[in-house]
């Protein structure tokens, strides 16, 4: 009789355990646990003020917790351990550490000043130091990638709103990272450009790109999403397949929510 052996899970890309933030009296992150594999795409939901934004910058050591660990791709973020106690790495160690952690933000965040092409070259030489011809001619198939080949020499002032959200997240791609995350990536679009944002991340997804993405854009949670998180007032209130928390929510907290949005 033959035997089939279960499939190995994939590792945890993302590990955070108990991560607790506050910003003076206000309690903004409230105990945080969350596993994300590699591979998958975690899309996280939840009314403003619940803390998504804040989760995602602790993932980068933008923001630092006060409490608990997040570690990515199985090391610490932001610390190194020794014994029991946790030290804060130098900056550069965690500027170093931020190179396999793409940030996608709402507003885009590029160099005004710089072209399109300088805009995605910029980093891989100056924090990687790559060569700059080997820079170039990875930053030239990352646009025609997100579909910006004819844009290299445009600066960013001179593209659409939707146009410069995909450099933002060629810009990312371009220190190969092991993880992405997206904060609202389509929320400062107007409606007809969200489709071209949507579409460049939802190629990410087929191909296997890591990614944490927190948005308001349900269909797009359900189509492409491995695992919904919803939070709320500090915590994550429910998670799991897109299928169990859109359709299927067991709390009423998400249900409200949702009966909202949809």
């Amino acid at each position: 009789m033959s035997t089939t052996t279960p499939a190995t899970p994939a590792p945890a890309m993302v590990d955070i355990r108990s991560v607790h933030k506050s910003f003076g009296p206000l309690d903004v992150l409230k105990g945080i646990d969350l596993e994300v594999r590699a591979g998958e795409v975690t899309v996280v939901l939840g009314p403003s003020g619940s803390g998504k934004s804040t989760l995602l910058r602790t993932i980068n050591h933008l923001e630092k917790v006060d409490q608990g660990t997040i570690s990515v791709d199985g090391r610490l973020v932001g610390y190194r351990r020794s014994g029991d106690k946790l030290y804060e790495l130098p900056e550069r160690e965690i500027l170093k550490q931020r190179t396999r952690i793409g940030f996608v933000f709402q507003n885009f965040n590029l160099f005004p000043h710089l072209t399109v092409l300088d805009n995605l070259v910029e980093a891989p030489v100056s924090v990687l130091k790559r060569p700059r011809k080997a820079a170039v001619e990875s930053a030239r198939r990352l646009l025609g990638r997100v579909g910006l080949a004819d844009k290299a020499d445009a600066y960013p002032g001179q593209l659409s709103g939707g146009q410069q959200q995909r450099v933002a997240i060629a810009r990312a791609l371009a220190l190969e990272p092991a993880l992405l995350l997206f904060d609202e990536p389509t929320s400062a679009l107007d409606p007809e450009l969200v489709g071209e944002v949507l579409d460049v991340i939802r190629d990410l997804a087929h191909q296997g790109t890591t990614m944490i993405v927190v948005t308001h854009e349900i269909g797009f949670a359900r189509e492409v999403a491995d695992t919904v998180v919803f939070m709320d007032d500090g915590r994550i209130v429910e998670q799991g397949t897109p299928g169990e928390v859109l359709d299927r929510p067991r709390h009423e907290r998400t249900r409200a929510f949702l009966s909202k949005v949809l």
